[in-house]
């Protein structure tokens, strides 16, 4: 049997190098995040199959504050929209 396709919540399939927007806390509010997708995995929490996304932000957010840091994420694709595809960056 095969694994079914993730998407957003929109419909549109989440894959490697999709270009994707999520949010994110930022002290007391919450700003949206674009990021580009790494890796699309799942992964089991009390017998719930969860799909996640390993995530590398591209610095482009709202919010008044610059990111501090530009780690790879984890993020749930619970929130998340896919805005396009990376071009000419290495994933």
């Amino acid at each position: 049997m095969g694994r079914s396709r993730i998407t957003d919540f929109t419909g549109a399939e989440i894959r490697e190098s999709s270009v994707i927007a999520y949010p994110t806390r930022q002290g007391n509010s919450v700003r949206n995040t674009e990021a580009v997708v790494l890796e699309v995995r799942r992964e089991e929490y009390r017998g719930r199959i969860i799909p996640m996304l390993k995530v590398r932000p591209t610095g482009r957010e709202s919010g008044h504050d610059r990111r501090q840091t530009m780690d790879i994420r984890t993020v749930s694709t619970e929130h998340v929209v896919v805005i396009g595809e990376a071009k000419g960056e290495s994933a």
